[in-house]
């Protein structure tokens, strides 16, 4: 799997290792071509400071790699750049989400995870149902959304095997309810459904 360092923690890596993937980590200047010459089962992008609107490289990067139908997977701002590429928008939140003990609902299950989070952007989509995407990749539906306001911390393609979370599964000091996802990727590599 290559991960796509845009301020990767040295936990992401870590916790994959621990389930088996063997990762290459890349600088956020790598092209598509370059990420996806190793021929990769998977791409990670990570969690990273910035406004993703400025971040238009990595999306358009992103969007190849969507393209190509490899398995995706996003971390906070990893999500914000997916939530772009597939087209939607994304905005400052009045207050950033900061610290752990934030709840969210993960609703492909229902369950309430404790999450920790440190981000001051959110992606702009729909939050019931399926949309489509606007950028044409498919339908898209809201994965994850926080408990106290609402904002969207999780993005899933239906059509593409690409998802993403907002809050940070690999926190080192935890909470570690939603260190799962990183068994859904490894499950979306090998095809499976997450």
């Amino acid at each position: 799997m290559v991960a796509v360092d845009l301020g990767i923690k040295a936990m992401t890596p870590q916790m994959m290792a621990e389930r088996g993937i063997r990762v290459t980590v890349v600088p956020s200047t790598y092209t598509a071509q370059q990420i996806l010459a190793s021929q990769p089962d998977g791409v990670f992008y990570s969690n990273g400071p910035g406004d993703p609107a400025a971040a238009e490289r990595s999306v358009a990067t992103l969007r190849e790699i969507l393209d190509q139908k490899v398995p995706f997977f996003g971390i906070c701002f990893g999500n914000q750049l997916l939530g772009r590429a597939l087209g939607y928008g994304t905005y400052k939140l009045q207050f950033g989400h900061r610290g752990i003990n934030q709840p969210v609902m993960d609703r492909t299950t229902g369950k309430v995870e404790v999450t920790a989070h440190n981000h001051g952007f959110a992606v702009d989509a729909p939050l019931d149902g399926e949309s489509d995407s606007p950028a044409g990749y498919g339908r898209v539906k809201v994965s994850h959304v926080c408990l106290n306001d609402d904002v969207v911390e999780g993005l899933e393609c239906i059509d593409l095997p690409a998802f993403s979370v907002q809050y940070h599964p690999e926190a080192a000091a935890g909470p570690h309810d939603a260190a799962y996802l990183f068994d859904r990727f490894v499950s979306v590599m090998k095809g499976e459904r997450a």
